[in-house]
């Protein structure tokens, strides 16, 4: 009877003492707010990977850069072919490696530019955010015609409309006029650096 007594006692302790244990890892309030500076980033963990190049890949897909303000078409390998979505994912990625190097920018960087990609009958549909529509920047007709050069450079793709919560977008062309009508590469030919 005195053993059952000494372990329900010692177990009755490690209870009391694991209690006490969490009672004290809280945080005590406090009776105003303060303000909190986050640290400073960039957190490799936390932020974005830089976008892979694969220098060996078998395959070629092409995307739409700039330089000095035009549009410039470049081969990027990859190992496996990519989706229209795919595509201009590696298109907002940015330049990498010998393209920066070559002095190679974008227009289309940050979040919120194209929401959604696809491709029906030869005609890609692309639903742009905010961030891309409306934005009155001078370089908003490069942005488009990044996009166009890119997808039209596939052979499921020959024309691209653009579209914001379901209806059409006017686009800038070229010549500075607006257009809701598909567009193709033809639209920004005077703004591309041949090769």
């Amino acid at each position: 009877m005195a053993g059952g007594r000494a372990v329900g006692t010692a177990a009755g302790l490690l209870v009391l003492v694991g209690l006490l244990a969490l009672a004290g890892c809280g945080v005590t309030g406090e009776r105003e707010p303060r303000t909190v500076t986050p640290p400073q980033g960039p957190f490799p963990a936390l932020s974005s990977p830089a976008p892979a190049v694969t220098e060996t890949g078998a395959l070629v897909e092409q995307l739409c850069y700039v330089r000095d303000d035009r549009l410039v078409l470049v081969d990027r390998r990859v190992r496996i072919p990519q989706t229209p979505r795919e595509q201009i994912r590696l298109l907002l990625d940015g330049p990498v490696g010998a393209e920066r190097g070559a002095g190679l920018t974008s227009t289309l960087t940050g979040v919120n530019v194209v929401t959604g990609v696809r491709v029906a009958g030869g005609e890609a549909t692309v639903e742009v955010g905010e961030r891309l529509a409306g934005t009155g920047r001078n370089d908003e007709v490069l942005a488009f015609g990044q996009i166009v050069c890119t997808l039209t450079s596939r052979p499921d793709v020959d024309r691209v409309i653009f579209v914001q919560a379901g209806e059409r977008l006017g686009v800038p062309r070229a010549d500075g006029s607006l257009s809701t009508g598909p567009l193709t590469v033809a639209d920004y030919s005077a703004m591309i650096t041949p090769r």
